[in-house]
């Protein structure tokens, strides 16, 4: 099976190299093809381009730099650079994308465009608390775990899947795995003022939580997985 990896960090993002390890570490042995944005698409949610041209840039024979959104760099995948693909992946994004973050997120959106074509999917994004750095190698060895189990999992029409990495201290024990549903609670909204304009100012880790939701079982340290269906399916 063919393989496309994308992001909504960039194609230059230290997440993608991180998922593209955690690939060739999980065992499948499937061409991969990267197809990201060329820049930041961070927050975008489903945005696509249809009223200006797509430009793309070939890195190399297996990597392409695409002027556009997520889910641009999956419908130009799907019908010209990789028709024949299985699976789309996206990740490995830097901050969380639970519960109503996947209606914003340029990350889950990648693969709902693909589950649209009823290609499976799966989204990976690493929580990150404020006062830590990132630990791309952590990722790297819990997506790989993660994605031998998922790729092998039944996964319905129209549904993806949607991983939250929890953000732990080096000498943390290994997180567990929870399969959950997502989050309904909204995230904050709060808005400082300088004038007549408005920044906001609403802090991520002290969002609202549904106990045993996908927010509250990364925010308490394990592996959130949720499966998630696009409307109508």
């Amino acid at each position: 099976m063919s393989l496309i990896l994308t992001n909504d960090d960039g194609i230059d993002a230290p997440g993608i190299q991180a998922m593209l390890k955690a690939v060739e570490k999980s065992a499948v042995s499937s061409p991969v093809i990267i197809a990201a944005p060329q820049g930041h698409y961070s927050g975008c949610g489903h945005q696509v381009t249809t009223g200006s041209p797509l430009t793309l840039e070939r890195r190399s024979d297996t990597a392409y730099a695409i002027a556009g959104t997520p889910a641009d760099c999956v419908r130009l995948s799907i019908s010209h650079i990789c028709p024949e693909v299985k699976w789309v992946l996206s990740g490995i994004n830097a901050g969380g994308n639970m519960g109503v973050d996947s209606y914003i997120s340029g990350t889950v959106a990648a693969v709902r465009e693909a589950a649209m074509h009823g290609i499976r999917g799966i989204a990976i994004s690493q929580y990150k608390n404020k006062d830590l750095q990132f630990n791309w190698d952590n990722s790297t060895k819990w997506a790989a775990q993660l994605l031998a189990d998922l790729f092998n999992r039944p996964l319905p029409p129209g549904s993806f899947w949607n991983v939250n990495l929890p953000h732990l201290l080096p000498e943390e024990r290994e997180p567990e795995v929870v399969f959950c549903p997502p989050c309904n609670k909204p995230l904050p909204v709060n808005y400082r003022t300088e004038g007549d304009k408005f920044y906001y100012s609403g802090e991520y880790g002290k969002r609202e939580k549904t106990p045993g939701s996908d927010v509250d079982v990364c925010f308490s340290g394990k592996i959130a997985v949720t499966q998630l269906k696009i409307t109508g399916y």
